[in-house]
């Protein structure tokens, strides 16, 4: 059999070191060709060395210089870097682990050059799902799996059956840390305490991102454009302890769902392997120790990231890029202390509503400079580099609101939209 040979984007993060240990678990089947990292060229290493690896790539060019001190490999950086290794004739299949916005240019080139893709890069559907998707359609021998743990367990219940039988999807949320905190006692939030996770090890974005449900938010977009779902018909249920990972209601009245214990080696290995499923060393399910499975509604007067994810999903266009960017902005700035928890709802809405202003129309968006390029209209179809501009003007705007000062500014009545 031949073996699958893959190029790893994100290797030194939870999910890069979940595929390693699968990698691992198939050196029969499985060759890992390549690697890349942000900037942490020591934890790269001795990925390079263990694998015999060629070639690697770091996003900084101060790291990659670094690396190359210490290996024969030919070391690539930034986005040019990424792009080659996507791009590469000897790799078959590009898992994506990359964290913000910078993943959703090598998925693009990955699909263009034919490439499986393995997508746990959110922001890639979030900022261009409809770009993906014209992409995937003009290059039908590429195909892109979802390794997400909520969005692999859709496509594990769907099982390939067409979204017309489907009432709706619903994925399951920890809650984060603070699903039993009082809300009046959010303002003391630290960022020691926003980084506590209940269930999951995961890097310090997505950590915070789960703690204000934005996470949720921007999986809901993801499924949107993964799923060709309606956004009345993807709900959010929140679920604890992990155990579902997300489930499928169909229209005859069966309700489809995907168990599992945390870990993401199965959804990573599942996207590697698919049609097929291999045998892996982890923990297995028992429904009897499990005893009781626990559900409630998502707050969103609480949790109001949330609310603003279906707000700009449903404002379409360039709209979600632009939740995202500010949201990678404010969240590095949380990270740094110095903005407050109760801030990133805030900051957030205020972006969103001045990009929702800004894009009243395509001729606007694309002709005023202050403008948000593409958002306009659900009709309207953004182009690559509408988004890259949203995505700028965005960061720009949040760091414009932060600089000056949050305010006590309420989050919009119009972000706190119901569960559907």
């Amino acid at each position: 059999m031949n073996k699958k040979r893959i190029a790893l984007l994100g290797a030194t993060g939870s999910i890069g070191m979940a595929a390693l240990k699968v990698i691992r678990q198939h050196p029969d089947r499985f060759q890992l060709v390549s690697v890349a990292a942000g900037r942490q060229w020591d934890k790269l290493l001795p990925v390079i060395q263990e694998f015999n690896l060629g070639k690697a790539c770091l996003w900084e060019e101060a790291a990659a210089a670094e690396l190359r001190r210490h290996t024969a490999a030919k070391v690539f950086s930034g986005m040019d870097g990424l792009l080659e290794l996507c791009a590469d004739a000897d790799v078959d299949f590009v898992l994506n682990g990359l964290v913000g916005a910078i993943g959703c240019r090598p998925t693009l080139e990955a699909i263009r050059h034919g490439k499986h893709v393995g997508l746990a890069n959110k922001e890639t559907m979030v900022m261009a799902g409809a770009i993906i998707n014209e992409a995937l359609s003009r290059h039908p021998e590429s195909r892109m799996i979802p390794i997400d743990s909520e969005h692999s367990a859709i496509f594990q219940c769907l099982a390939g059956r067409p979204v017309s039988e489907v009432e709706h999807i619903e994925l399951t949320a920890s809650g984060g840390p603070f699903r039993e905190r009082p809300q009046a006692t959010f303002a003391t939030i630290t960022k020691s305490d926003a980084l506590k996770h209940p269930t999951w090890k995961m890097g310090a974005k997505i950590t915070i991102d789960s703690a204000t449900l934005m996470n949720k938010g921007l999986e809901v977009i993801e499924a949107h454009y993964l799923f060709g779902m309606d956004f009345n018909r993807i709900k959010v249920t929140i679920h604890p302890t992990s155990i579902i990972h997300s489930f499928v209601q169909f229209r005859d009245g069966s309700l489809m769902a995907q168990l599992g214990c945390p870990d993401m080696q199965l959804p990573i290995q599942y996207a590697m392997t698919y049609p097929e499923r291999w045998s892996l060393d982890v923990e297995r399910l028992d429904l009897a120790k499990v005893a009781k499975l626990e559900f409630f509604p998502p707050d969103f007067e609480k949790f109001p990231c949330l609310g603003l994810a279906y707000r700009a999903g449903s404002l379409g266009g360039t709209a979600p890029a632009v939740l995202n960017a500010a949201n990678e902005a404010v969240v590095a700035r949380f990270l740094e202390e110095s903005i407050a928890f109760t801030d990133i709802p805030i900051i957030l809405s205020q972006v969103l509503e001045q990009a929702a202003l800004s894009g009243q129309s395509a001729q606007t968006a694309r002709t005023d400079t202050h403008a948000v390029h593409g958002l306009a209209s659900k009709a309207s179809q953004p182009t690559l580099d509408d988004v890259l501009k949203a995505d700028a003007w965005a960061r720009a705007e949040a760091e414009k609101i932060m600089s000056r000062g949050i305010g006590k500014t309420a989050v919009s009545p119009a972000a706190k939209v119901g569960n559907r």
